[in-house]
């Protein structure tokens, strides 16, 4: 199912991250680079509904998150490894305490 899911629909842009001032590009791009890491590593056959709330989940805990761009790579790849952990588990209602 999951390539049913356009990922370059939910990519973000700079004006998504306009709180960032002249570090807004710099925010998009790390915010994309977590966003694709997420579609790799999302199982294959994964229902397209539940790929939208992983994704609805991203947007709304790191868009508004001001530690963006100071987090390295790896540990927002560690987060969102961590999401997917937690939320096949079936504990997708509370993500606010993994970073």
């Amino acid at each position: 199912m999951k390539e049913l899911f356009d990922i370059h629909v939910v990519l973000s842009t700079s004006e998504d991250f306009e709180q960032y001032d002249e570090q807004a590009e710099e925010a998009s791009e790390l915010f994309n680079e977590m966003l694709h890491h997420l579609y790799a590593a999302i199982d294959d056959d994964k229902p397209v509904g539940e790929i939208e709330q992983l994704f609805q989940h991203v947007w709304e805990h790191w868009t508004n998150e001001p530690q963006l761009i100071d987090i390295d790579t790896d540990e927002l790849f560690d987060w969102v490894d961590q999401l997917l952990a937690t939320w096949e588990d079936g504990d997708s209602t509370d993500m606010s305490n993994e970073m």
